[in-house]
């Protein structure tokens, strides 16, 4: 794997892009920028955050071997990656926003933003990461929290990259081996609100009660509504309200 370190740039997942494309990358990739200019969270919403004090990061990884319809376990691996390296650094309350946003309580410390690159099916995914760290103020993210409030300490950007990037590869190696369905199991296990009613909002702007069940296997997610009926929802067609 190599390592890309940048002082700035707009968005690592779109600096990586094209840096890929243009030279071709074929092994594992991480671009890494101390500073973010312009970074892109779920929805297209801006992700804030201050230059040096936190993780910024985007991974190229071919996953040629993996399905088209099977990239959602990606996106679990990552999560998981991400809970367990925050666990071990001591933050509590720690859950899985669906898709993959990490909260810590009710405020969110990671957020994850999974492109796909295709060249005749699925070739290879880019990982956007931002985890805040040391920041300790977030003016236009009043929900935010980090490492640093949440445990009162400084953390050292570079040795929480390798925890994430351990924990990355040990989920991946999951897939290869084909454990999805405890992958899965694991993912679910710790998803937010899991089995609890909910508010969650469509985009007309209407709301509705539901429990979160599961999700399926394409990452859509599986809601109970009140007249005990199960449906599946993406990302664009509901929101949860909390």
């Amino acid at each position: 794997m190599q390592i890309v370190k940048l002082n700035a740039t707009t968005s690592t997942n779109t600096y990586l892009r094209a840096y890929a494309k243009k030279l071709d990358v074929v092994e594992d990739t991480i671009v890494w920028a101390a500073e973010q200019l312009a970074g892109r969270g779920q929805r297209g919403a801006f992700w804030e955050s201050e230059k040096d004090k936190n993780l910024t990061f985007s991974l190229f990884k071919r996953v040629g071997e993996l399905r088209i319809d099977r990239q959602f376990y990606i996106t679990m691996a990552t999560s998981l990656a991400v809970y367990d390296a925050l666990k071990q650094l001591g933050i509590e309350q720690l859950s899985v926003k669906w898709p993959n946003d990490i909260l810590a309580g009710r405020s969110k410390i990671c957020g994850v933003l999974i492109e796909s690159v295709i060249r005749n099916g699925l070739y290879a995914v880019i990982i956007g990461v931002g985890l805040n760290v040391n920041q300790r103020v977030f003016t236009r993210a009043p929900r935010a929290t980090s490492i640093a409030l949440e445990t009162g300490k400084h953390h050292e950007l570079e040795e929480i990259l390798h925890i994430l990037i351990s924990k990355f590869y040990h989920y991946v190696e999951l897939i290869a081996q084909g454990q999805l369905i405890a992958l899965k199991k694991d993912y679910e296990s710790k998803l937010f609100r899991k089995d609890k009613a909910s508010t969650f909002k469509l985009p007309d702007g209407s709301t509705f009660t539901a429990i979160i069940k599961e999700v399926s296997k394409t990452g859509k997610l599986i809601l109970q509504l009140e007249d005990e009926l199960y449906k599946e929802f993406d990302l664009k067609e509901v929101k949860m309200l909390y």
